[in-house]
């Protein structure tokens, strides 16, 4: 993998750490609904400006591709936020990290995306991790709603991977990013507004962060995928697990286990091995 998109992918990876962060503490006061709400009209707005900042059409060519690719997206977001509110930050982080496992195989049967040595050795080093870390998902047993939508949620994001890496032929990154909060926020409407709650300054602030955080991440994972192979590049996400930790270490005052240290070990030697510019 270049350095380049390395670069891209271990950005985006943080960029969603600080987001599924913001989520969990957003989630004690507002509705799971409501923040996937707000997230997708903030990324609506960012993502419209920087289509028009750089000139670009916003509808693109392969429309029902990149509706398909909201719809994914959508999916991927309403799940994921639902685990992150019934679950522990790195666990719900953990079972996310499964995506590119999912996609290396997405790709492998769609895209007939060859994985490599150095692939499929970051991605056992990957499994491996979330394994030691989850016990194999002994914590999350006690919530079976929670793993659920964290499982949803991987195989949405994963397919969405997939997606983006052919849509990346044809159409702008920017117009992809667009398209996944134009084809959320009509969807997230009737949902929000089922149980709506009127946010608290800071519960606006965090509504803002998760907004700002998801299009950093966004734009940098779309141009990632953009420059390298989707089950490759993917094995990047990775390091979300190790930011999860730091954020649930600093923030909510929970030290990682013997087992998640290890788990962690596993994922960034992996991760070491995937970005190697020769891999």
């Amino acid at each position: 993998m270049s350095k380049r998109a390395a670069s891209y992918m271990a950005l985006s990876a943080f960029g969603f750490s600080v987001m599924a962060m913001l989520v969990k503490l957003a989630a004690r006061e507002l509705p799971t609904g409501e923040i996937v709400l707000a997230r997708a009209i903030v990324t609506l707005i960012l993502s419209f400006w920087l289509v028009r900042r750089a000139g670009l059409s916003p509808w693109g060519t392969r429309r029902a591709g990149l509706m398909f690719r909201g719809c994914l997206g959508f999916s991927g977001l309403a799940f994921y936020y639902l685990s992150l509110a019934r679950l522990p930050l790195a666990e719900a982080t953990t079972l996310q990290s499964l995506i590119p496992v999912i996609t290396a195989l997405l790709a492998w049967r769609l895209l007939g995306e060859k994985v490599g040595w150095a692939g499929a050795f970051a991605l056992a080093c990957g499994l491996g991790g979330v394994l030691l870390v989850a016990r194999p998902f002994s914590h999350a047993s006690g919530d079976s709603i929670g793993v659920a939508c964290a499982l949803a949620a991987a195989m949405s994001s994963a397919t969405a991977y997939v997606t983006v890496r052919e849509l990346s032929k044809t159409e702008h990154p920017l117009v992809i990013v667009l398209y996944f909060p134009l084809v959320a926020t009509p969807l997230a409407i009737p949902w929000a507004a089922s149980h709506l709650v009127a946010p608290s300054v800071t519960g606006w602030l965090l509504l803002a962060g998760i907004g700002i955080a998801t299009q950093v991440g966004q734009v940098f994972l779309t141009k990632g995928l953009a420059l390298e192979r989707a089950g490759r590049a993917s094995a990047m996400g990775y390091l979300q697990i190790v930011f999860a930790i730091g954020w649930q270490l600093a923030v909510f005052g929970d030290a990682p286990s013997p087992w998640m240290l290890a788990g962690a070990s596993l994922i960034i030697a992996g991760t070491l091995a995937v970005s190697r510019p020769s891999a």
